[in-house]
């Protein structure tokens, strides 16, 4: 089972890595998917989705990882010796090394019905990120597939300096998200930063992240003809809940 799910975050990652795309080059962005209930695969640092394979993998416990949420401030040295600490391997100093963004990878994974998470910054994405219309420009729907895909909003997370202090955001703002959404969301966008697509299945990651540069698109062109025409929220909020796009959402297999 754990070789399977290895398998599919391999597939995953690879895909997400296509260079025709456009959402990763070089070494952007990481991928981790849950291996058992005590912990989960995640992209060494470093490596390149684009020709991965299961040697670019680090298996890591959760324990640890979500220990330095709560811990004091930590130097760049003290994190990556915590984050060698955490692999289950034995060798905890050889090999690959765990990913700046494991434990906002930890975060995701512990969430209700996420098994896989896709990071990438495509460049439409990042048009959108990097502007300094991001707020506005993000601040509603524009057509019902997005709304299907990748939920009735996005966490919005203001620009923060990766690792440690990034995942303490994210955590907090997922927190709101459910207050004020009552479920898990599909969508991260990071300022200046880019996306996270969260998945109960590999499958689930990739339909999120291609909807989601769709969206991006769709929005910039906006702009060229007097800027978005937001879906208003009674809209949104009948799509979301519509029997039959419920039954096409599990078409999608989500």
């Amino acid at each position: 089972m754990q070789d399977d799910i290895l398998a599919q975050l391999e597939a995953m990652s690879r895909r997400l890595g296509n260079s025709s795309l456009d959402y990763v080059i070089l070494g952007e962005g990481n991928t981790s998917a849950r291996a058992d209930a005590d912990s989960f695969w995640v992209k060494a640092s470093g490596t390149e989705l684009l020709s991965i394979d299961r040697a670019g993998f680090v298996r890591v416990s959760f324990e640890p990882v979500l220990a330095m949420l709560s811990a004091p401030e930590l130097t760049d040295e003290q994190v990556k010796q915590r984050l060698n600490q955490a692999k289950v391997e034995s060798e905890a100093d050889d090999g690959p090394r765990p990913s700046v963004e494991t434990v906002l990878h930890a975060i995701c994974l512990g969430l209700e019905g996420v098994n896989f998470v896709g990071h990438t910054h495509p460049t439409a994405v990042n048009a959108l990120t990097c502007s300094a219309a991001f707020q506005t420009a993000i601040s509603g729907r524009l057509f019902p597939d997005e709304i299907v895909v990748c939920g009735p909003a996005p966490v919005v997370v203001p620009y923060t300096d990766p690792g440690v202090p990034l995942a303490r955001k994210v955590r907090d703002l997922i927190d709101q998200y459910l207050d004020e959404y009552a479920q898990v969301p599909k969508v991260i966008l990071m300022q200046n930063h880019g996306l996270i697509a969260l998945g109960r299945s590999a499958q689930q990651v990739e339909n999120i992240t291609a909807m989601a540069v769709k969206t991006a698109r769709v929005l910039l062109g906006t702009y060229a003809l007097g800027g978005p025409h937001f879906m208003t929220p009674e809209a949104v909020d009948r799509i979301h809940t519509r029997p039959d796009e419920l039954y096409r959402r599990k078409q999608l297999g989500e």
